[in-house]
């Protein structure tokens, strides 16, 4: 029996649910930060990410339904060990001055996943005909971007330097 030959569509359908699974674990784990977080600029961008996040969800919802997919779920390992990363600081540093510092990296982490994955999959969209998509996930990479720079200003302005004591 021949084995099916994968394309690239296939790939894109693999990889965003990838990037659904990843959304709403995302979604899991904000709140915890935002709670282990002392600074108020950083619980603030944490709380603004978590919105932001459940719209990423409906727009990955939105693009399943353009490729005439329901929305599913794969197990992402690489969002697991970014997080799982996140966990370990939240005990390893509570009560630290560094506790917030490690924060934001782990948020930091997170965020380069997420532009790797939406300008990924925004460029295999475009490849594969589908504008709307495209044009979807180009949007929530914008906001991916956005929260990213954010947060190095947070840690840049203000919490690196708590962090060293």
């Amino acid at each position: 029996m021949a084995k099916e030959v994968k394309k690239l569509d296939g790939l894109f359908h693999d990889t965003l649910k990838d990037v659904y699974f990843a959304e709403g674990k995302i979604v899991d784990t904000l709140p915890k930060m935002e709670k282990a977080a002392k600074n108020k600029e950083l619980k603030a961008a944490f709380a603004k990410h978590l919105a932001e996040t459940k719209v990423h969800v409906e727009r990955l919802e939105q693009v399943f339904k353009i490729i005439g997919a329901k929305p599913e779920k794969k197990t992402c390992d690489a969002i697991l060990g970014i997080t799982n990363e996140g966990d370990e600081i939240m005990k390893e540093y509570e009560g630290s001055p560094a506790l917030d510092a490690g924060l934001l990296a782990a948020a930091q982490a997170v965020e380069h996943y997420e532009m790797s994955r939406y300008g990924t999959l925004r460029t295999w969209a475009l490849e594969l005909g589908m504008k709307d998509a495209a044009k979807l996930l180009q949007t929530t990479l914008d906001e991916e971007q956005a929260t990213d720079l954010a947060l190095t200003s947070i840690a840049t302005s203000v919490v690196n330097q708590n962090a060293e004591g």
